[in-house]
């Protein structure tokens, strides 16, 4: 039984693999920090315990639009660390923040026009001057926001990305993408505004939209029509004219009534290296190549077992499940989830691939994950399950790997599973 309060609806890790945030559905922000190692238990480190949690957004009403806004927070994405506090910008549908999580391990006593419980003393009585001292206390983790940043999207923001010059970042809905910066909360800059004239002739809304690693002018947005754009700010102020557009022509073998839902693209991430870009649609994830625009040049077939199944998927809507993806530290594994609570993980330089599952039964702490196979039809195997026996409420959106180590983050629904690499 769960709260959809409680589902985990984003996870991120921080550029330093030292703290690990997550958002739900109920508008909360939980941050997880790593254990430190400690002599006595030098296998301890890895282990991420609870460090703070706030409540980023609150559900709303638009009056104007008689609409209800949820709370659910939709991305998350850490700024570099710069001084002893952490920021990082959270999203609903309508609104980013911009929040502050801050040490407090001490405090001021001795004031001299207020007692030790903050009420007002009476002048008459001071009669010495004390000189305040800061004394140590239990630490205290506190989340404030810092910047709010509003009224800038009529459609539901599905992404936000900070730029590699750390000064903007963008957000990103299904028809426009705005340029913001990081000081300016009153006004943005519309880079990308796909919304046509009149309504019925829409096509193709915007899915997903990523910067470049390292060149702040270039940015990427995949669509609903399994196209990405490649843009430069420099050549435009409005990229509605993309440098380079990414597509893969589709096998006309390979044709059907579901083609086009499940080419939409419901994920982009431009590898470390800023050299490729992954995208995942229903059934697969490609890697491309920024210099080849007319094919990607790696194919992993996520669940191709479902591809006899879309007419039911479609039926119960996880036909529009929208899977994320990610890279590991150093571009040469990737991980996408799947339903019945799976994940795929890819190695690209020995082409291997390997099936794991995030449930309870099998990640007793140290407990090795056994690979899992999918049968279809004929006689099955004793360690593998039938495709007609996967749990499609069971499904891994969200994953995030740590920066430079073989940590991974699973969101499973309302559980949060952190796996590492087999420790001697």
């Amino acid at each position: 039984f769960c709260l959809s309060a409680d589902i985990i609806s984003t996870v991120e890790f921080d550029h330093t693999g030292e703290l690990l945030a997550t958002g739900d559905k109920g508008g909360r922000v939980v941050i997880f920090q790593r254990e430190q190692e400690s002599k006595n238990q030098p296998h301890r480190r890895g282990e991420y315990n609870v460090y703070s949690t706030f409540q980023s957004h609150e559900p709303e009403f638009d009056y104007l639009k008689s609409l209800e806004i949820e709370e659910k927070i939709n991305k998350i994405r850490w700024l570099p660390q710069q001084n002893a506090a952490y920021f990082l910008l959270s999203t609903n549908d309508k609104t980013v923040k911009l929040w502050k999580i801050s040490e407090r391990d001490k405090r001021p006593e001795g004031y001299n026009l207020k007692d030790d419980d903050g009420r007002i003393r009476d002048p008459s009585t001071i009669t010495t001057l004390r000189v305040p001292v800061l004394q140590p206390m239990d630490l205290m983790v506190e989340a404030t926001p810092r910047r709010v940043f509003a009224n800038a999207h009529t459609y539901h923001i599905n992404s936000i990305s900070v730029n590699s010059d750390y000064e903007t970042y963008m957000s990103a809905d299904d028809l426009r993408i705005n340029l913001w910066n990081l000081e300016i909360t009153n006004r943005s800059f519309n880079i990308v505004d796909i919304k046509p004239a009149n309504m019925e002739e829409l096509t193709e809304v915007i899915t997903a939209a990523e910067f470049h690693p390292s060149q702040c002018n270039t940015f990427v947005y995949s669509s609903s029509k399994g196209t990405i754009r490649l843009c430069d700010m420099r050549a435009l102020a409005l990229c509605d004219k993309h440098s380079k557009f990414f597509e893969e022509p589709e096998d006309p073998s390979n044709r059907s009534f579901f083609s086009e839902i499940i080419s939409s693209i419901s994920d982009v991430k431009f590898s470390h290296s800023g050299r490729y870009m992954m995208t995942r649609d229903y059934l697969t994830v490609k890697v491309w190549d920024l210099n080849m625009e007319n094919r990607p040049i790696e194919t992993y077939q996520v669940h191709d077992y479902l591809r006899s199944k879309l007419c039911s998927l479609y039926e119960n809507d996880c036909i529009f499940d929208k899977f994320e993806c990610v890279w590991n530290g150093s571009d040469s594994v990737i991980m996408t989830g799947s339903y019945n609570n799976f994940f795929r993980m890819f190695d690209r330089n020995t082409k291997r691939d390997v099936t794991l599952e995030a449930s309870r039964e099998n990640s007793k702490p140290r407990a090795i994950l056994k690979p899992r196979k999918v049968c279809v039809g004929g006689k099955r195997r004793k360690d593998e399950i039938s495709v007609d026996s996967l749990d499609f409420s069971k499904k891994i959106l969200h994953t995030a790997w740590h920066p430079s180590e073989n940590i991974i983050a699973v969101a499973a629904t309302n559980n949060l599973y952190i796996f590492q690499d087999k420790v001697n």
